[in-house]
């Protein structure tokens, strides 16, 4: 006899919504090399007008995430929207939206930073106005010396430069100060700050800790293919509910006392010595602490 009983039907899984201001979406993406897999499962969502840091150790997968979010790479499966397209079949419509900072670039030696700018302005239906632009980065006192004689930060603003001379909406950073003095990592900072202020969503990958801190909405840890979190640079990793450091000068020399209630540790203290607590010092991990022990832990 045949078992007429129907079949329970079984709904289709529903994707998570995209909220209306998110740039980037990212849903289960994988990326294989043969039976090497870069990117396992990734999920990702980036929003309109932050400042998000990938951040993650070398060969973690955030340079292929990268490029597949740019459109220089495929994805093997897995569904990737920015600015609501597929990067890996939209045209040059869309990629006149999107700016690029690479690590390096060394063409146009023999260019003048104006000849330059203005030549990559050609490129674009309505693009900004170049002599704006040299400003904009900082380099109208340079704008007729040739790139070959720029310095390494005065490099970085040109490639920035010619980054946002199509007015993107969205613009990647590649380690944007890798090589940079101290002043000039700073000055390159607010220049990041200016552009978010101008409503330009910005994807920084770093691997400077105080870099991701200063500048981050948003910051996400990729290793080993997958995102393990995501959250601000005050949150991630349980940072603000770690335990606070304490530090002094005892008795018997520096003195370290780690504490859930560190106002209430500082009153003890004070009450102990009478006042001033000699060489006093209160912090609580930082981004970098963390992020070296979640990628520790992930590992």
């Amino acid at each position: 006899m045949v078992d007429m009983t129907p079949t329970p039907s079984v709904a289709p899984s529903t994707p998570a919504p995209v909220p209306a201001d998110a740039v980037i979406t990212v849903r289960s993406l994988v990326k294989r090399y043969g039976d090497f897999t870069a990117v396992d499962g990734l999920d990702l969502e980036i929003h309109h007008g932050e400042i998000f840091a990938l951040l993650g150790p070398n060969g973690a997968g955030k340079t292929t995430t990268v490029e597949i979010l740019e459109g220089y790479r495929d994805a093997t499966t897995g569904d990737v929207r920015v600015l609501g397209q597929d990067p890996a079949t939209a045209g040059i419509d869309w990629r006149s939206r999107v700016g690029i900072v690479l690590q390096s670039t060394g063409a146009f030696d023999q260019l003048t930073v104006a000849e330059v700018v203005h030549h990559f302005a050609g490129y674009y239906p309505d693009p900004n106005d170049p002599d704006t632009v040299i400003a904009q980065v900082g380099l109208t006192e340079k704008r007729d010396v040739r790139t070959t004689k720029l310095s390494g930060g005065q490099r970085r603003r040109l490639d920035v430069a010619l980054a946002i001379i199509g007015r993107p909406e969205l613009v990647f950073l590649d380690e944007p100060t890798t090589g940079f003095d101290p002043e000039a990592r700073r000055q390159f900072w607010g220049l990041i700050r200016d552009l978010r202020g101008l409503g330009t969503t910005i994807v920084l990958t770093t691997h400077y800790l105080d870099e991701a801190e200063a500048l981050a909405d948003r910051v996400g840890v990729i290793v080993g293919g997958r995102l393990i979190e995501v959250g601000t640079p005050e949150t991630i990793g349980g940072r603000a509910q770690a335990q606070a450091r304490v530090t002094y000068l005892g008795e018997h020399g520096t003195e370290v006392a780690l504490t859930d209630s560190p106002t209430a540790t500082v009153a003890e203290l004070m009450t102990r010595f009478g006042g001033e607590v000699p060489e006093l010092t209160v912090t609580r991990p930082s981004l970098e602490d963390v992020y070296l022990q979640m990628i520790g832990a992930s590992q």
